[in-house]
């Protein structure tokens, strides 16, 4: 996100006095009943989810919708060219989806030399519900013409941007069967994808086409059509022969011509609507085949946990539309008339990388009320502006601790702090735009301090989601008024979870407090496995009522009230040689608490005795610890350097003594990298997830180091 430094410092800083008696009015004030806290402290304590068996193994249900399982939103609207048809018919004339204008580019040289393109952007110019409509025809006739049939799959390998929309909503429309993969996926990745599902034709970038696709078009001897969506020229001598590279807009006029006109064949509820590459933790991309009923039970299951979601609300798209979260979020918020105004990590916020200082980013102009979020981009606006906030006088600090400790507090109790909000955390808030009322934390669990830290200084319920790509990412989403943290909350109301009991890790349904197990799915929403690759019967299953079932591989817990927390993960398990199993998983949610370090991967061999970390550390916090210790060297330099490697050993044993880990489970070693894990680096997936066997090649040489050449 980058640094909030005169956004965080600007807090208005009142006398001392003035605060102690507003904190003392504060105290005393029935905010219980000003804010409603009443009626949403019911809400958090009311159970929310039972087990339909009775039995502690489940399966558990929706309260809300326990008798049978929602298949669809809005009765007839059973593919997802209903729905947009549908939206259209309601919105028409509305913005629909928007982009800012590129105004300028230029190159700033920082002190490294290394050089960063910076950005000045317009306004967000928007298309309303009809253009998307006109755009969908004209481009679907115009990929007809170029030879693509119904029930064909075509490909997009594309950042998210507008373009994407509109071809997934023409692929639905026509019934093209829409094969998806992350903009980061490695070159091998995209060749192996392209030619397991045979595409013809194929949606990207100019920038994707160039840096990633170019060396490999070869290898793809079925491609026969690339349609870039940017309005720039593509040379087309260095492609292979009989390969055709058209431009959006190309198609799109060709879709105009009259003779064009052919009749649609729509899609069924059971025909294939989406084939999604995940990038995946381990070995090659699998394509999870999801059909039309899969996606609009999914939806239907998020919606009815998102209060008011309609045109009055704005969404702030920036991860990639090629994560199962994002795209059913977008496709969600057309269907209910919000506008999508589109975004990317490096043009967020006032301070991301590409936005030119002093000119704005793309949460600022927008003023988004709903957006989505992946852990590690919370955890790093947590930790940049807790940083500011460590850079303040001590007696701006004492004042923002001050009036944080109050809310955080009113929170837990399940009231709000009004005064607090206006006068301490507006500006902070002003970061995302200052509008945001909801936002949705899915891809992997959310740390319960940044999960107050966003509840504190962004004045908005953080909703934790559950599920994943073989699940339309549908699974559980925590309810807005639940002021708990740490749980993903309760079933939605289209599909129900099942425990399975992990003897070997040591989980059961019998364990007190509260049953643990393998995490089952089970629903409409449960997808139809993997393409050409036949699903085993510990991924999916079909029960005896006919339901389909995915095995996660994630443990669970469930709580009285019905909601689940996700506690360990199977493949993370590693047995060291003395018979301790470590959680992988675990370790490092716990050690990312540290201000010290920014990303952490354990890593354990079964014939050794010990586990050791390779660790991000927090440049800031690092070169400070350093400055201390009277060491004054380059960034790289100081990675290397011995004695900053113990200083965060000590941080990490201080760290896991207070959160009470096993000896066992603490690094005994550590290297730390100077370069952060991103998607580009092949080291994380999009959603930031750690690729373990990527991370463990990148790393070889220091495993054997650090095990004794072992």
């Amino acid at each position: 996100m980058g640094h909030q430094s005169n956004t965080v410092q600007s807090i208005i800083l009142f006398p001392i006095h003035l605060l102690v008696w507003l904190y003392s009015i504060l105290s005393f004030l029935p905010w219980y009943y000003i804010t409603g806290a009443g009626q949403r402290n019911t809400l958090a304590k009311r159970v929310k989810a039972r087990s339909k068996s009775g039995h502690a193994e489940g399966p558990y249900r929706s309260v809300d919708h326990f008798d049978t399982l929602a298949k669809v939103d809005w009765p007839g609207k059973d593919t997802l060219d209903k729905l947009f048809d549908f939206a259209v018919e309601r919105f028409g004339e509305a913005p629909c989806l928007g982009t800012r204008e590129v105004l300028s580019q230029e190159n700033e040289i920082q002190r490294s030399g290394k050089v960063f393109k910076k950005l000045i952007l317009g306004d967000y110019k928007w298309l309303s519900y009809n253009q998307v409509d006109s755009l969908v025809s004209q481009f679907g006739r115009g990929l007809a013409a170029l030879g693509q049939k119904p029930k064909n799959t075509i490909a997009i390998f594309c950042e998210t941007r507008t373009e994407w929309m509109i071809t997934a909503q023409t692929c639905f429309r026509h019934n093209f069967p829409l094969v998806t993969f992350y903009a980061t996926l490695g070159e091998d990745a995209i060749a192996f994808g392209l030619n397991e599902t045979g595409v013809s034709h194929l949606v990207t970038s100019v920038e994707l086409l160039e840096s990633k696709l170019k060396n490999v078009l070869p290898q793809i001897p079925k491609l026969k059509h690339i349609i870039y969506v940017d309005k720039k020229k593509v040379t087309t001598e260095d492609y292979p022969a009989g390969l055709h590279i058209h431009s959006m807009q190309a198609v799109q006029d060709l879709g105009t011509l009259p003779e064009m006109g052919q009749e649609l064949v729509k899609p069924q509820p059971s025909d294939l609507a989406v084939i999604m590459y995940t990038s995946g933790s381990t070995g090659r991309p699998k394509g999870v085949m999801i059909v039309h009923s899969n996606l609009i039970a999914g939806m239907t299951g998020q919606c009815e946990r998102i209060p008011g979601l309609g045109p009055n609300d704005i969404y702030i798209a920036y991860l990639p539309l090629a994560h199962v979260l994002e795209m059913t979020a977008e496709i969600s918020c057309v269907t209910y008339g919000c506008r999508i105004g589109y975004s990317s990590p490096h043009t967020l916020s006032d301070q991301s990388s590409k936005i030119k200082r002093g000119s704005k980013g793309d949460a600022t102009v927008l003023q988004p009320t709903l957006m989505a979020a992946v852990p590690e981009i919370l955890d790093r606006i947590n930790k940049n502006v807790m940083s500011k906030v460590q850079e303040m006088s001590y007696v701006q600090r004492m004042l923002f601790n001050l009036g944080y400790q109050y809310k955080l507090k009113q929170i837990r109790q399940g009231y709000d702090a009004p005064l607090c909000n206006t006068l301490l955390f507006k500006k902070v808030r002003s970061i995302l735009g200052g509008r945001v009322r909801l936002m949705l934390s899915g891809g992997a669990p959310l740390s319960s301090a940044t999960q107050r830290f966003m509840n504190v200084c962004f004045c908005c319920p953080v909703g934790q989601g559950y599920g994943l790509t073989e699940t339309c990412g549908a699974g559980t989403i925590s309810e807005v008024a639940d002021n708990s943290t740490g749980r993903v909350g309760a079933p939605l109301i289209c599909c129900e979870i099942r425990l399975r009991d992990w003897a070997e890790g040591g989980y059961t349904s019998k364990d007190e407090p509260n049953p643990r197990g393998e995490i089952l799915v089970g629903g409409p929403n449960v997808t139809m496995g993997y393409f050409k690759y036949e699903s085993k019967e510990e991924d999916f299953f079909v029960d005896e009522s006919g339901q389909r079932w995915f095995c996660t591989g994630d443990v669970g817990e469930v709580y009285p009230d019905g909601c689940l927390q996700i506690v360990d993960r199977k493949k993370d398990l590693v047995k060291l040689q003395a018979g301790e199993y470590v959680s992988l998983g675990k370790v490092e949610s716990a050690l990312k608490n540290s201000s010290l370090i920014d990303n952490i991967c354990v890593y354990a061999n079964s014939d050794q005795n010990y586990v050791i970390s390779f660790v991000v550390p927090n440049q800031k916090r690092l070169m400070e610890v350093a400055k201390q210790r009277g060491l004054v060297a380059p960034w790289e330099e100081l990675c290397t350097h011995p004695d900053m490697e113990k200083e965060v050993l000590r941080e990490i044993k201080e760290v896991a003594a207070n959160i009470k880990l096993q000896r066992f489970e603490i690094p005994a070693k550590v290297h730390l990298s100077p370069e952060p894990w991103t998607p580009e680096t092949g080291l994380v997936t999009d959603a930031f997830k750690l690729k373990r066997k990527e991370l463990k090649n990148h790393y070889l040489h220091h495993i054997e180091r650090m095990y004794g050449g072992k």
